[in-house]
């Protein structure tokens, strides 16, 4: 029987289908060998895309880099208070774009590195080396 929409109850006896190889993340591991990732165990994107400088890509660099992006956050909370206490709101209307300039990265930081750590406990659990391409 198939599945139908997500809160609808299965027909008795529905079993899921497994994932088939189409599904599958196929990706160069550490030990050389290829292995095939689910989308959950691949993490965050491990290639370059075609850049110069190579991303970071691992869950510590990734939580270094959220931790500065935080850091940047609360100097950037710590400004608007001085605003604030001082009075001189006029500062606010030349520099707004700042806010979504740093709340989008420190978002998008949080979010790798929680996913990039998933995919990592997800690896350990299956006994899956780590991609690197």
């Amino acid at each position: 029987m198939a599945r139908r929409s997500q809160g609808v109850p299965q027909d008795p006896g529905y079993v899921p289908s497994r994932r088939s190889d189409d599904q599958l993340i196929y990706r160069r591991a550490e030990n050389g060998e290829m292995v095939g990732y689910t989308p959950a165990e691949y993490g965050v994107r491990k290639d370059d895309g075609g850049g110069l400088v190579k991303p970071v890509n691992s869950s510590g660099g990734l939580l270094f880099l959220a931790i500065l992006l935080t850091a940047c956050l609360g100097g950037l909370i710590y400004g608007v208070v001085q605003i604030a206490i001082q009075g001189t709101w006029h500062i606010l209307g030349e520099v707004w774009w700042v806010f979504p300039a740093c709340l989008y990265p420190f978002t998008f930081a949080w979010a790798s590195y929680f996913k990039e750590r998933r995919a990592e406990k997800l690896r350990k659990a299956s006994n899956l080396a780590r991609p690197v391409e």
